[in-house]
């Protein structure tokens, strides 16, 4: 089970979450009043921070592709994680276009799971995605995650069982649900936001290190019983 934790906003905490046995580091590098966002040179040594410890995630809200191009060749993320707004999310031909303009880069899609029409957005970036990240959606963010709320499991299972590529389940994630999550969904992998910060007021926060390492366990300690069952025939 992949553990992926957003947002990192110091060497220190990234460093921390990769030595607790979190396998995807995220961090938002923006200037648009994202939870969490850092400047690009910011995300750029923590990243190179963390090194080897653990694979490096960068969001972005954008749609304008050259600007995206320039953040992934500023910071150095081993994964960009597009989240766009749902009404302006860069296309399945935009990725591809992406891609040619950054060989090498690995893109997580996000899917704003807002109801069943998220199965065919799922499938429509089968093709030139690598992973793909099942989310809820605010309209007070400014992107796809972040909402700190749950969806319907129901439909992220669907997309699980049809994908074809690694899914991560996102939204509302917390070290008290993530196991029932993971039984109900059975992803690739499992991410969390809001559910691990510790809020210091006026809307900033650090990463709850506690909280994370509960998060950590109670996912591996799920996935692991799953695996169990499924080759017991349970």
């Amino acid at each position: 089970m992949i553990i992926q934790i957003y947002t990192v906003q110091t060497p220190e905490e990234g460093i921390a979450l990769a030595q607790l046995g979190v396998n995807h580091v995220g961090i938002t590098p923006a200037n648009s009043g994202l939870p969490g966002e850092v400047s690009d040179e910011q995300a750029r040594i923590i990243f190179e921070s963390i090194g080897n410890l653990a694979t490096k995630v960068a969001l972005s809200v954008e749609q304008d592709l050259a600007r995206i191009a320039a953040m992934v060749k500023n910071v150095n993320p081993n994964i960009l994680h597009l989240c766009g707004n749902p009404n302006r999310m860069v296309s399945p031909e935009g990725v591809a276009e992406l891609k040619q303009m950054l060989p090498g880069l690995m893109v997580m899609q996000a899917v704003p799971v807002t109801g069943s029409e998220a199965l065919e957005i799922a499938r429509s970036y089968q093709s030139v995605a690598d992973y793909l990240i099942l989310d809820s959606f605010s309209p007070a963010i400014g992107g796809v995650g972040a909402a700190g709320v749950t969806h319907d499991w129901s439909i992220s299972r669907k997309i699980v069982q049809n994908s074809r590529l690694p899914v991560i389940l996102a939204g509302g994630l917390s070290p008290e649900n993530v196991a029932e999550a993971i039984g109900a969904v059975h992803p690739w992998g499992v991410d969390s936001l809001t559910r691990t910060n510790l809020p210091l007021g006026g809307g900033k926060f650090r990463k709850d290190l506690e909280r994370v390492a509960q998060f950590v366990a109670n996912a591996q300690a799920e996935a692991e019983k799953s695996s169990t069952d499924r080759f017991d025939g349970k």
